[in-house]
């Protein structure tokens, strides 16, 4: 079984998705863009000492796989997860994927294609000898036409039967873009209630040590362009440490964007719902013992 659980920013994901592995025996694999780097602890929340229940190490899977600075994208990230996901359930253990990266659980979820295909051009060059309908047909040959998205420009409609030529020749690329049934809930709370939590988190950070994180990041050669380019904690950390701004600009500038992510964490969600998907939200005041045994419940665990 594969159970999801994503929400915004500072709900308490990472904790929750601990308790409930430790409770079923599950493993769990982070979806979260910055979680995969190295070193960036404090400032992407991985909260590790939260993988240790009652003495015991929860084993998650996607934290700390490559050097800051190193490229990453969705593609790579799906590959990685499904590979990990297959292993798990290999072993006949559950899945628990946690994590707040809408389009990394979406790409997962939905099975996205996302793998770059090449321009063929010996074979443009025989279909340009066709006519626009045999064209059509022979895309309707490979999948089911919902509109005229492809087919409405004969440049667009090569390209995707380019496409479609190219998944039949790699299957093994098509092994990671297969759609995960998962159970899904999300963790939610009032507006208001959110903001503190995550304001009071940054104070936290802070006192833990963020700064003095990016501060080593950079001094190990990790380039401050990059930093800024990760967003949130690492952007205005580094402008405030190369001294493009101060503290106080720093602090306010970092909490509101973090309250604008969270918020568009969210527009993600219900947009996720509105697709199709079925989110069972829960509270994040709800005590930590009735969020597990509902969960249970809808998962038919218990």
């Amino acid at each position: 079984m594969i159970i999801t659980i994503l929400g915004p920013t500072a709900t308490g994901k990472t904790r929750l998705s601990a308790e409930l592995a430790h409770k079923i025996g599950a493993e769990i694999v982070s979806a979260d863009s910055r979680q995969v780097y190295r070193r960036m602890d404090i400032g992407t929340g991985k909260d590790l000492e939260d993988y240790t229940i009652d003495g015991q190490q929860i084993p998650f899977h996607l934290i700390d796989i490559v050097e800051p600075g190193v490229e990453y994208n969705v593609f790579q990230y799906q590959q990685f997860a499904q590979n990990v996901i297959n292993q798990i359930i290999n072993k006949g253990k559950h899945v628990i994927l946690c994590g707040g990266s809408g389009m990394y659980i979406e790409a997962l979820l939905k099975g996205y294609k996302l793998f770059p295909v090449p321009d063929n051009p010996e074979l443009r060059q025989q279909l340009e000898t066709l006519s626009d309908e045999q064209l059509t047909e022979m895309l309707a040959s490979f999948k089911t036409l919902h509109n005229h998205t492809d087919t409405c420009e004969r440049p667009r409609l090569l390209r995707a039967i380019e496409i479609e030529i190219y998944y039949g020749q790699h299957p093994e690329l098509m092994e990671c873009c297969k759609p995960l049934n998962s159970i899904v809930f999300g963790l939610c709370g009032e507006r208001n209630l959110i903001r503190t939590r995550i304001t009071r988190r940054l104070k936290s950070r802070l006192e833990e040590g963020m700064i003095e994180e990016v501060d080593a990041l950079i001094k190990s050669g990790v380039n401050p362009n990059q930093l800024v380019r990760y967003g949130l904690e690492y952007k205005f950390l580094t402008l405030y440490l190369q001294g493009e701004i101060d503290y106080a600009t720093m602090y306010k500038k970092l909490n509101t964007a973090i309250h604008q992510f969270s918020k568009r964490q969210m527009t993600w969600f219900r947009k996720m719902e509105r697709d199709g998907f079925d989110i069972h939200w829960i509270d994040v005041e709800t005590p930590l013992e009735d969020k597990i045994n509902f969960m249970l419940r809808t998962c038919n665990l218990k």
